[in-house]
This record gives structure tokens, sequence and C-alpha cells, in this order.
């Protein structure tokens, strides 16, 4: 007790706004379930093992600890599995997710010879319990009820329902037999809550479905609210009600007033219809859910190094699934893991290690990759039998923390695209090692790609760009069973004219060669409103794209979404046919070809307008993206960005750089003159490691601010690609091939690749849903699913999101 007396100058009462660190190590997953415990710091509030604590004394000198040691409790019995009710996962009526019960208790510890005094005790010195308290009592950095929930957000009351004007026509609905009032169509009908017309919902892509009525009706009347018929029950809040000018399903509170309006006596109606989330329960857990998750399949579970699961820490199975691909790739395994040992990250990293993003990865690394989490479960209950027969797996909660810091989105706890997370993650890696750039491992999948541009007068310009993601189209008219889908849609459209349905085992997906995608990637497209130089005018130019260096790992992003009538983004039910083994060795681009010209530069004094001129957004692909709901400004970025290519490849690239720097900086206009740049700041960054040309660029498009120019390169990877810097005197993007630096910094090699791991997705948006990701390990295909990790017995090769190809 003296001794601990003798400490007090090292112990700290909690405020409120500290961060308490008393569910996780720092430097490792250890809990107070762990073996040991977790010792928490009286002092700085970090958490440390059994293993690690005297590395924080040798380091602060902080003598004094809160030692919090959990003690699992008996299960007497299991409990049944219920069917899910709800697309979610360990939330009342979802996938059922057991969690075990514990019994805590407390010690304080001092340092260096780990001697123990029971907490609570009142011979203790006040500040030592009052400390205690604090820290017990505060809410931890990692929030105690972080569900391991994904789930739709609940809907919103429409801002029309209160204010709805319905028509006084004298129409009646009767209470069955409803038909479309302009085709035969007899299911999936909507009733316009303005004006009574009973119409059929949308086409599907696939041509079946509806024929468009109803939101043609809409776009006619601009009368905003409709209610699914077969939904209604006397439960109205079940009912689907839609709002075309919000574009989702919504809550209307006068849903009541509004039937009976039209003399629907909704407490006699019965459900003869899904809703549209019904609908989606239904098929994932039927087809999708069962097929990627295999879980009608008796896999064996696995254990040991690089077989740890990731726990969902709610809605966080996009960023599970990109980290469990990642760590299987050298260049990750290799950084984080085998080249960087645990004493080395915490030696280096800031006095918190909890917000260093390299440390947090070390972390990472060494929970999934060491062996150590992923143990079977040794707890027995009183038969002797084991309770659970899967691991736990580690909570990533801390990476999350400091990978999604600053980001609104993928701070949240609502579902993401994996896809925009991987490109985060490689942005958020890429800053984190500008200082050592041969340690970044994600230059393993960094390659450069080419685009010729070839107008009418037969003239030529070649322009570069970097990248990691190679993103495909997905060309349904490729597909190899189109007799079978063609006696499928008319099979599903005779059973739809007796008021029936397709089972899910009668489905019919469209099967498209991987080959497929690719060529379309390279096949000749039209750019319209490209100025030539050539010509002194726009004109209509050809574009075709290749690759000049291939990558360690090639991550090909299939493209399963598409707009259907009213530009609402729908996921292509589609299989892809991957082998296991591809060559793109034909797709290398090899720049100006012998009896190639290139277009002229633009006289000096011209330049600028004329690259203006190039550049001009397409009015059609900004006016379907701006209805979309996003910013007009950022639509024209990106239609300019993507050279008028089309409205999906804009939309890739506006939602891959939505949080660039410069995002809402205007476009700039060739008659007005850039201030400017100060030599003394493109010294700066050229000190840094950036080319002169891209600083010149940077700062100009910062305003000449360095660190705002520092986070202009990072967020525009592009912007390496291109040399249209006219003070620095180098040709016009438009008439020259690109000076690429940084080319010589990629990797390159054979175009010959192996498929070595993939990331699925269900359900029908990148932003709801589930993924899992699959990785070949030891030779053989492993399912991630969260924290589930096991022998994969039928790899959903053709229902992937992401595919990740190794070079051989």
């Amino acid at each position: 007790m003296e001794l601990l007396r003798s400490h007090l100058a090292k112990v700290r009462i909690p405020e409120p706004t500290n961060r308490i660190h008393k569910e996780e190590c720092c430097i490792s997953f250890d809990t107070p379930r762990s073996e040991g415990g977790l010792y928490v710091d009286m002092c700085s509030f970090l958490g440390f093992g059994k293993e690690f604590v005297t590395w924080n004394f040798q380091r602060t000198g902080n003598p004094v600890y809160l030692h919090i040691q959990q003690e699992r409790k008996p299960v007497l019995e299991d409990r049944p599995l219920k069917k899910p009710t709800l697309l979610a996962i360990g939330v009342e009526g979802g996938f059922d997710n057991k969690e075990p019960e514990y019994e805590t208790t407390y010690n304080i510890v001092i340092l260096p010879d780990y001697i123990s005094l029971p907490f609570p005790s009142v011979e203790l010195p006040e500040k030592v319990r009052l400390a205690a308290d604090g820290i017990i009592l505060a809410e931890g950095a990692a929030k105690k009820e972080q569900l391991a929930a994904w789930t739709a957000e609940k809907k919103k009351i429409s801002e029309y329902a209160l204010t709805l004007q319905q028509l006084d026509n004298g129409v009646v609905v009767r209470s069955s037999g409803w038909k479309c009032s302009k085709c035969d169509k007899t299911e999936n009908l909507w009733m316009n809550l303005t004006d009574g017309t009973i119409l059929c919902g949308r086409k599907n892509w696939d041509g079946t479905g509806g024929n468009n009525h109803a939101i043609e009706h809409y776009e006619q009347t601009k009368y905003p609210l409709a209610v699914k018929l077969g939904t209604i029950t006397a439960d109205l809040e079940s009912a689907d009600v839609f709002s075309y000018p919000e574009d989702d399903s919504v809550e209307d509170p006068m849903l009541a007033q509004h039937l009976s309006h039209f003399g629907i006596d909704f407490s006699s109606l019965q459900k003869t219809e899904m809703t549209t989330a019904e609908r989606e329960l239904d098929q994932n857990v039927n087809y999708d859910w069962n097929r990627i998750q295999e879980n009608d399949k008796d896999a064996e579970l696995l254990f040991g190094p690089g077989y740890t699961g990731l726990v969902n820490l709610g809605n966080s199975c996009y960023m599970a699934s990109i980290m469990q691909v990642m760590f299987s790739a050298h260049s990750f395994v290799s950084r984080y893991y085998k080249n960087r040992s645990l004493r080395e990250a915490f030696d280096t990293s800031p006095a918190d290690p909890t917000v260093d993003l390299n440390t947090q990865l070390t972390k990472l690394g060494h929970g999934l990759l060491s062996g150590k989490y992923s143990v079977p479960p040794q707890v027995r209950d009183e038969d002797g039998k084991t309770q659970n027969d899967k691991q736990e797996g580690i909570p990533p909660r801390m990476f999350k923390t400091v990978i999604a810091a600053k980001h609104p989105e993928f701070s949240s706890m609502r579902q993401q695209d994996a896809l925009e997370f991987l490109l985060h993650l490689f942005d958020q890696v890429e800053r984190a090692n500008v200082g050592t750039p041969d340690m970044d491992p994600c230059r393993s999948f960094k390659f450069i790609i080419e685009e010729r541009l070839q107008c009418p007068s037969g003239k030529v310009a070649y322009n570069k760009r970097s990248d990691y993601i190679l993103s495909l189209n997905i060309p349904l008219h490729e597909a190899t069973n189109k007799e079978q889908l063609e006696a499928f849609q008319k099979k599903k459209a005779d059973l739809g004219l007796e008021g029936k349905e397709i089972s899910n085992d009668e489905i019919v997906r469209p099967r498209v060669p991987l080959e497929a995608c690719l060529s379309s990637f390279s096949a000749p497209e039209e750019v319209q409103d490209f100025y030539s130089t050539a010509l002194n005018a726009k004109t209509t130019a050809i574009k075709t794209a290749g690759l000049t260096t291939f990558p360690d790992y090639l991550v090909l992003h299939m493209r399963k979404f598409v707009m259907e009538a009213g530009w609402v983004p729908k996921k292509l039910d589609v299989y892809i046919d991957v082998p296991d083994t591809i060559d793109i060795t034909h797709m290398r681009s090899k720049g100006l070809q012998p009896g190639e010209e290139l277009l002229p530069e633009a006289a000096p004094n011209e330049e600028e307008n004329n690259a203006s001129m190039e550049l001009v957004a397409s009015e059609d692909i900004v006016g379907q993206l701006a209805s979309m709901g996003f910013n007009y400004l950022h639509c024209q970025k990106a239609a300019i960005k993507t050279s008028n290519a089309g409205v999906e490849e804009a939309m890739t690239w506006l939602l891959s750089h939505m949080e660039d720097p410069d995002i809402d900086d205007p476009i700039s206009s060739g008659s007005s003159k850039a201030p400017p740049v100060d030599e003394g700041s493109v010294q700066t960054l050229v000190s840094f490691g950036f080319p002169e040309d891209l600083a010149r660029k940077a700062l100009k498009a910062s305003g000449g601010n360095i660190e705002k120019a520092t986070d202009w390169i990072f967020s525009n990877p592009e912007a390496s690609s291109s040399s249209m810097d006219t003070d620095s005197g180098k040709a016009a993007a438009s008439s020259s091939t690109a000076q690429i630096d940084e080319a010589a910094a990629v990797p390159d090699g054979s175009g010959r690749y192996k498929l070595m791991g993939m990331v699925s997705h269900i359900g029908t948006s990148t932003h709801c849903g589930h993924y899992v990701a699959h990785v070949v390990k030891d030779g053989r295909w492993v399912i991630f699913n969260d924290s589930k990790v096991a022998a994969s017995v039928d790899p959903p090769k053709d229902m992937a999101y992401l595919y990740f190809f190794q070079r051989y």
C-alpha cells in the first residue's frame, strides 16, 4: 500500500473527454477475456495485454494499472436457431449471433513486480478508488453497445404525405382483381395515391417485371406517392409506399385516410404480395445468402496462422472481407507482419498507438496471421461438450477508427461499398508510407492505363493515368446461355399471366465469360465533344485503352449495377464465368507506333482555351448524374475526368473522389490565367520526392498552399499521369504521350495471372446487404465470413463483386 501511495502522481482520475481503452490492448487483440486479462494504464488509459504491459512500463515509467479479467460463464443448454425475419445480424429477428456471458474481476497492479491489490477495497487511496471507478464506469473507446448488426435504415416519413392533394375524380378501387390500366399485368401493381390509377411497376434489367407504367405516370403527372397493392393489411405500417421524387420506400402516416378516399377498407384486406424488403430477404435467405456463405455445405472449420476471423462491429463486413484478402497478398504480409514486429511497431509509434495507421495495420497483420487468436474453443459445459464450435475472431475496432478518421461514411455504422473502402485503404496506406515509398504495400496493386484517342484527321493522342482497380462493364449480350434465358423468360411470363411466380430453383441467370468483360475494356468507343487541335474544332474521337504495366496483383471490379427507369441503380443478377488463370498480355499498350502522327500542340496563347474546350462535360451525362442527387459541379468534373465515356464511368469516378480536397473547386476556365506558382513552394514539394511538373500542377490546383497541394497529389493519383503544365514547356496531354514519373516505381511483368481471392456481395445495393471473402490458402479455397473461417466446398467464383488475381 505504501508503494502504491508513492506512485499517486502517476494516477489520473479520468475526465469525460478521455478515451478509455479498457476493451482491448492497443498493440494486440488481447482483451479482459484473454489469458492474463487486460492492464489499463491509470495515467494514459491505454490498455495492454499481459505480454505487452512491460513494454509500456519501460517506455513511460507508468507503474499503476487496473487489471481486468473476465471468465466465461457456463451455458447449460443451447438456444434453438430461429428462422430470420429481418435482414440483419445480431438483432432481434435477424440471423442468430450467440453472445456468451462473462464474470468480471478487478485488481490494482503495480509494475514491475506485478504486486496485486484487490479492487474494490476501502483500504486503497481515495485517488486510486476514484480513478478505478472512473475507468470502470466510463464508456469504452470502442463503445460498449456496438452490435454486430447490418440492417436497412428505418423508412422515413415522406415529406409529401401530409400535404398530399387527392383528386375528387370519383374513382373507387375494389378489394381484389386488380389489373394495370395500360396493360395486362396483374402483379406488381401500384396505386397512385393522388388519382387512384392502378399501374404496373418497373421493368427489370432482364426484361421481366412490369412495363414501367407506374413511373411513366409519375413523370407525366408528378403525382408523388404510390402504394403497392397486395401489401395493404390492417397493419398499415407494413404496406409498401414509394415516393418517386424521394426515390425511396417511405412511411405515409396518413395512409388510412388516403386509402379511404378511394373506398379502400384496409382492415379487410389480405396480404398477397411481398414488399420490396421482404422480397430481398426471401431472395437472400433462399439463394444468395446460402450460396455465397455456403450455409448448406458441411464445411470444415479452420484454425491456426492465417485462418483468423474478424468480428462484425456492425455493418463492417465490407472492411473485414477486404482486409482478409489484403493480408493474403505478399506485399501486405511482408510490410506488416514478416518484416515488422509488434515491438518495433510500438517503439516507433506516437504516444497514443491507437491513432497511428501503420501501428494498427501491424497489429491487425499479427492478429490475423500469427494464429494466436485462431484456436478451437476450449470451454466445455457440464457434460464435457464444447459450447461453441467456431472461433470468436478478433474485433478490428482500433483499425476501423484510425482508417475511417474524418471520413463521414466509413466512420459511421452504415454499410459501405467494399470497392470504395479498398480505394480509401490504398490512399491512406500510401500517405502513411510517403517517406518510405519502397515499403508501400499498395505499389504491388498499382498499374498504368494508357488511352489512345484518334480524331477524324487520323492523328492521335496518348494519355496515361495510374490506377489500382480495373473496372469492367458486363456485356450481357455476350451471355453464353441465351437459349435458356429466352425459355426462362417465356416461362416466367406465362406463369405471370396465371398469377403465379417462378420458384428460386428455376431462375436462370445470364452467364457472361470474364474474357468478354476484359474485351469490353479495350474495345473502341466514341468520345463526344473532343477538341481536335488538328481540326481546330470539336469532333468525335475514337478511344481505346490498354495497360502499359502489369501489377503484381490485379483487382477486377465487376460493374454489376445498372440504371433502370428513373435512373435508379439496380444490381445485375448475373453470373461471370471466371477461370482460375487468365492471360492479359494482349491488353498491353505500347504507345506511339511507327507511322502514327501526334495531334499538334496548341499555340501558347490558345492552349488553355483549347484545353478547356476539349474538356467540356457532356450535358447528357451530367444531367443523368444530377438527377440522382449528386452535386452538379461534381457531375461535371466526373464527366470531364472520364472523357465523357458514359454515366457508369462518371459515377465510378465520382464515388471514388467525393473526398478530394479540390472536389468543390470551380472548373478552371481558359479565359482566366492562373497566378504564378511560388518557386520556393515548388522546391519544397520536390524535396518531398514529387516530380517538378506535378508539384507545379498541385500548387496551381491548391492556390499555392503546400499542405493542400500534398493532399491534392494523393487524392488525384491520375494527376501524375498528365503533363499539361504549360509553364514547364511540356506538351498538352491532348497532343503528347504523358510522362509518368511514377511508372518506374510501379511493378511490371508478365500478363499471366491466377485467381487468389474474391469478395462477394449479397443484397440489392453496395450500401446494404453483406460481404464475404474467399481466398486461396495453402492450395485450397477458404471462406472468411466475418468471424467464421472454413474450408470452402463450393466457392461462388461466378458471383463475386471483386476478383483478385496474382501474377504467376
